[in-house]
């Protein structure tokens, strides 16, 4: 009873440093670089891909188109045939991006040539990257590849991150915790709705832009994409969130989840006191709204890096914050939203410091998805997410919620009993 006792307390002191860590965390965006220059597995024809580690012949339909778009991108081939190839003969190396340091949005690619934002947490020096948001329509993360897509990419990567490098290192940076909490009290929950935090950001950047020299047109045409594109800001969110919570990796006896992550085929989440094994169990298809002429047939199981915001206490964890939000994933109205938000409390540590909900007396909203407590409750996380068509190319057909699959929070439960030897690290109460 006494190792009993005095493990269940290292357990509580564990859980106790990882709320600490995330309470301290400072994440600023610096730079914009370009990803071979600052995530080293990116030589010859290596691709990062959302979720957990996949073969080739496992991708799903938009993954696989993307990789096959990445691929026209840097001339590894000149057609998508050509690059199927090199793929099909195992010529194009994939790696999880999260293993990189590195998030991505849906397919979450990420291949050398592709400009990436740099987010630093100025407590604990962990830095994250993830790609600049593409805008709507036909997007390379949804799987799309035709030359529009790439000649976006490429105006993206030679004029826009270029100026948006200048503008960061012209403010030295830029904090984004206090951006980000003014964000959640103006309705973004910063998953499927970022349009708040992206004007505050375009606030933040646009007297550095209008300092630079640029190509003729080249500021109008960076303030047009800028202004058009509501979910610029989920990439920066991403990196932001990726960077908080990998400060809290590895700290032994806590139960806390790090990454939740999904690759269209496999959901799958990592556990602060089990370092870097994925626990993964299928995919689920996400229940929403779908645009005209879609159903649920259409759609790909729920894939990409964003539920690292959901592990950070955003996303459905701040429902309540963003009511608006509430019906475009299929929500029935703002008192649903409040309600998915206090259930996340269910499975949480506790109260997010930084994040706070005006509607709800300015709580904190739920942070620390502990595994214990998901088990207990049988009841999973929830993440907003927008849903792809299953082939490549057709791009987002609606968007939704899904619920983690349970499967993977009873594994890491079992490995954590079993490293740590104890009855007191099995289910029975918040520490």
């Amino acid at each position: 009873m006494t190792t009993q006792v005095g493990i269940a307390e290292r357990i509580r002191t564990a859980n106790a440093e990882f709320m600490a860590r995330v309470g301290k965390a400072a994440p600023s965006l610096v730079r914009v670089r370009r990803a071979q220059e600052v995530i080293p597995v990116l030589t010859g024809r290596t691709v990062l891909h959302a979720g957990p580690p996949i073969t080739a012949e496992r991708l799903c339909g938009p993954m696989r188109g993307a990789i096959l778009g990445a691929s026209v991108l840097e001339g590894w081939a000149k057609t998508a045939e050509e690059s199927a190839r090199l793929l099909d003969r195992g010529q194009i190396t994939l790696r999880c991006a999260h293993d990189w340091n590195a998030v991505g949005p849906m397919a979450g690619i990420i291949s050398g040539s592709m400009p990436v934002f740099e987010v630093r947490d100025q407590t604990s020096k962990t830095t994250a990257y993830s790609t600049i948001n593409e805008g709507i329509g036909a997007v390379l993360r949804f799987g799309a590849y035709d030359p529009m897509v790439i000649d976006r990419l490429r105006w993206i990567a030679e004029i826009l991150a270029p100026a948006l490098d200048r503008a960061l290192q012209h403010l030295e940076g830029l904090a984004l915790l206090p951006l980000m909490n003014r964000a959640l009290s103006m309705g973004d929950e910063m998953h499927q709705r970022n349009i708040a935090a992206t004007s505050l950001l375009f606030r933040a950047l646009a007297p550095a832009l209008a300092k630079q020299s640029a190509p003729p047109n080249a500021l109008a045409r960076i303030m047009q994409f800028l202004s058009e594109n509501d979910q610029f800001f989920l990439n920066v969110a991403m990196a932001a969130c990726k960077a908080v919570m990998d400060g809290a990796r590895g700290i032994p006896l806590c139960t806390a989840v790090t990454a939740m992550s999904r690759n269209g085929v496999e959901f799958g989440i990592r556990v602060s006191g089990l370092g870097e094994t994925w626990y993964v169990a299928p995919s689920p298809v996400p229940d929403g709204l779908y645009f005209p002429g879609y159903a649920a047939a259409d759609a790909n199981p729920d894939m990409g890096d964003s539920a690292i915001v959901e592990t950070a206490g955003l996303g459905a964890f701040a429902m309540a914050a963003a009511p608006a939000v509430a019906g475009f994933v299929g929500l029935a109205s703002a008192r649903e939203a409040i309600a998915t938000t206090q259930a996340m409390s269910a499975l949480t540590l506790g109260p997010s410091p930084h994040f706070k909900i005006p509607a709800l007396d300015f709580a904190g909203t739920p942070t620390g998805i502990d595994i214990r407590r998901v088990v207990e409750v049988e009841t999973t996380p929830i993440i907003n997410t927008g849903i792809a068509h299953r082939r490549a190319g057709v791009g987002q057909i609606g968007a939704g919620i899904v619920r983690a699959p349970l499967d993977v929070f009873q594994q890491a439960l079992t490995a954590f009993v079993e490293r740590y030897a104890s009855p007191a690290a099995s289910p029975g109460g918040r520490s």
